[in-house]
């Protein structure tokens, strides 16, 4: 099929503290956040000045895209939209339609399956062409690529350089720590036609990147960042519960992995190396973070072949996998529906 032009569609994130509220209000529109919780999470970002970093990683690696493309001969335009600031997906819907864009393929900033991670961006897309109006350009979304290559080998990388800042004598009694957001498990069981995608897909991302850089050493996979009702479950444990029964089980080492991310925005950066680093140091934890993929060369070298794998160029029709799971290029029109009134 013919396309002819990529989009890169991701969170967004405020660049001021005026935005941090409006941002917020955009995030957590008709999903009954209290307000005593909007009110943490805005002073969360008034660490940072307001500012999240989440933009101009974007930025960086909409270059580096760019970049890419351009070295290996593929003549597409790149632009970036986001789903809750600017530049905001309508927007960026109509520059494209202005420039003559009718086909274009969506590139997002998250690798998994599940409402949060996949469907909400079709969700999206679709209202931003709906609202730029019958001349906007079809988008359809690459699928998902938490088990791609491109994804796994940076996630590997970044682990190992982590445990080579761990005490050498603490070796042993080290603990890798693999963490996503949490989602609630009505969102859970919804994740993909046969239910649980989301958590499945990260449980094999762990297996892949622990077999990779640290086959010698337990690991687990816990969550972070929950932020609804707290009468609705979610999935847990929760990193900062999960750290403080690590000392009894003799460990006195971890590195934590946030595979669930592909850049260091402002849930990494509080959540993890702020609220996290704090929890391991009060229980006398060592404590190291890994990378997230960012701009590394070969995840940007992943987007390009994921362009190409749905170009049909010559060559290059075989999927790039290292997982077992289902994976598709359409998804069904149920696919991630969260049950109302369900809540486990």
């Amino acid at each position: 099929m013919a396309y002819d032009a990529v989009v890169l569609v991701s969170f967004g994130g405020p660049e001021g503290p005026d935005d941090v509220m409006p941002f917020l209000a955009n995030v957590t529109r008709g999903r009954d956040v209290p307000p005593e919780r909007l009110a943490e999470v805005a002073e969360h970002y008034q660490h940072f000045g307001g500012v999240s970093p989440i933009n101009q990683q974007c930025r960086d690696l909409l270059a580096a895209i760019r970049a890419d493309f351009a070295a290996h001969g593929l003549d597409l335009p790149v632009y970036w939209g986001n789903r809750n600031w600017h530049p905001m997906l309508a927007d960026t819907v109509a520059q494209m339609r202005d420039d003559g864009v009718r086909r274009a393929l969506a590139f997002v900033t998250s690798a998994y399956g599940g409402y949060s991670s996949c469907r909400q961006y079709l969700e999206d897309i679709a209202a931003a062409r709906a609202a730029v109006g019958p001349d906007a350009p079809v988008i359809d979304k690459l699928r998902h690529y938490y088990d791609h290559p491109g994804f796994i080998e940076p996630n590997v990388e970044a682990l190992r350089e982590a445990l080579a800042k761990i005490d050498p004598t603490r070796r042993a009694t080290t603990r890798v720590v693999f963490v996503a957001h949490s989602i609630p498990l009505s969102m859970a069981a919804a994740a993909g036609p046969e239910g649980g995608l989301y958590e499945a897909q990260l449980q094999q991302v762990a297996r892949l990147v622990s077999a990779a850089a640290a086959p010698d050493l337990p690991y687990d996979l816990v969550w972070q960042s929950r932020s609804g009702p707290p009468h609705v479950p979610w999935l847990e444990p929760d990193i900062n519960d999960h750290l403080e029964t690590l000392p009894a089980q003799g460990v006195t080492s971890v590195v934590v992995s946030p595979i669930g991310f592909v850049s260091d925005h402002l849930e990494v950066i509080w959540d993890l190396d702020t609220e996290a680093a704090e929890t391991a140091q009060r229980v006398g934890l060592e404590f190291v973070r890994a990378a997230t993929v960012g701009t590394h060369p070969r995840f940007v070298t992943m987007v390009r072949e994921l362009v190409l794998e749905r170009l049909n160029a010559p060559g290059t029709q075989r999927r790039e996998r290292l997982g077992e799971l289902p994976v598709w290029d359409t998804c069904p029109a149920d696919c991630c529906v969260i049950q109302t009134g369900r809540t486990a």
